[in-house]
């Protein structure tokens, strides 16, 4: 602590997560908006080889709980930084490999070095947040990521529409910047101490139930909308690359404005007012995916669908909330795995039903948007150790 005092005030352990928040973005951005148009136009992909190419994707953060054995030899904010270079790598070699073992390979490397991260980057969060500034905070590095995505979809929409640049030259610049950001975070920022030990095994605890289960179904549901939503205004609608870009920019300029003030709405209402307000949004918009014939209605339903992705920081401050402050970096690797259980079946198996019929996939998101809207009711007013849901109670001093 007494050499955090003496550095100056940029490097700070909240400056470093921003620099981190800004790196991901421009691989991520980058990988997001070309691959659906890349894997169609370059590997002839059908919707049953983008399922695959996704749950393949999911198989690193099913594997997340394995962050808990490298930290046994490496730093959190070691693994964050060397995470970031990995994810930078992965995305910059996409466009070399236009093949389906290809794709499988590199979506691998960028997928091992993106998951793992953001586990990482999730513990570092609630560690070094304290918990009546964290919703806050978090919202703004979630502005902070939307603008750096905002620029990486500003590039790959110049690049090919003013410029005519290859797809495989614009993956090179997207993972180029994301690998040279994390040099800058590995070599301008010192390494900060842990406030409190982490614990290095692996466990659950039966206290952390709930949160266990929102982690499950956030993850599930989430996987309709990553790789079905976009795959449905492609094959559906016809959208480019150029207009699927568009619709990303159009997102991710929302976010720069309202994440901010999502964090701060979720200070002020609580973690179940802001799950139940998501959840009834999100039931309603997998519904109109479903029925949904109109281009423009498609796009906006997209739009409005990855809003609510923001209020996702109620979930994480729940448990900052409930946590033993040791148990935040154990659990970090635990969540994300459970969070992908569903992730590695959901996109292949489903994109075999998307075959039969693509409502009957949204329909499914719906019902699991309802299970979480459910499950939110059990959120306490006010969570604590000892009071971790509506049904449990405090622990008597």
């Amino acid at each position: 602590m007494d050499s955090q005092d003496h550095q100056p005030r940029w490097r700070k352990p909240t400056v470093l997560l921003f620099v981190m928040a800004a790196a991901m973005p421009f691989s991520m951005g980058t990988w997001m908006a070309l691959i659906n148009n890349f894997s169609i136009e370059y590997a002839q992909f059908d919707g049953s080889d983008m399922g695959i190419l996704q749950s393949v994707r999911e198989i690193p953060g099913f594997l997340s709980f394995a962050v808990i054995f490298l930290l046994l030899i490496i730093k959190e904010q070691t693994l964050a930084v060397v995470s970031l270079a990995l994810l930078g790598l992965g995305t910059a070699l996409t466009g070399l490999l236009p093949s389906f073992m290809g794709l499988c390979f590199t979506t691998v490397l960028m997928s091992v070095g993106f998951h793992y991260f953001e586990t990482v980057n999730q513990s570092l969060q609630l560690q070094w947040l304290a918990k009546g500034e964290a919703p806050k905070v978090m919202g703004k590095l979630i502005a902070m990521g939307s603008a750096c995505a905002l620029t990486a979809y500003g590039i790959v929409y110049i690049g090919l529409e003013y410029f005519g640049l290859s797809m495989v030259w614009i993956y090179l610049v997207g993972g180029g910047i994301t690998f040279l950001l994390a040099m800058a975070a590995w070599s301008l920022f010192p390494h900060f101490p842990e406030k409190v030990e982490q614990r290095k095994k692996l466990f659950l605890k039966q206290r952390y139930w709930l949160y266990y289960a929102l982690v499950f179904m956030s993850g599930a549901r989430r996987q309709i909308f990553v790789v079905f939503a976009g795959f449905l205004m492609v094959e559906k609608f016809g959208f480019s690359a150029a207009e699927i870009t568009l619709m990303f920019l159009a997102n991710m300029a929302i976010n720069i404005v309202l994440a901010p003030l999502i964090g701060k709405l979720i200070a002020h209402w609580g973690e179940r007012r802001a799950l139940t307000f998501e959840y009834i949004g999100l039931i309603g918009v997998f519904c109109a995916y479903a029925m949904v014939d109109s281009a423009m209605w498609g796009a906006t339903l997209y739009i409005i669908d990855h809003l609510f992705f923001a209020m996702a920081i109620a979930i994480k401050t729940y448990f900052q909330k409930i946590a033993s402050p040791e148990d935040i970096a154990p659990t970090a690797g635990v969540s994300f795995t459970i969070n992908h259980i569903a992730a590695v079946v959901i996109p292949a198996s489903f994109g075999l039903l998307w075959l039969i019929s693509p409502a009957i996939v949204f329909y499914a998101g719906a019902a699991m948007a309802g299970i979480s809207l459910i499950l939110a009711q059990l959120v306490p007013d006010r969570p604590v150790d000892g009071a971790e849901t509506r049904i449990s109670q405090p622990v008597s001093a």
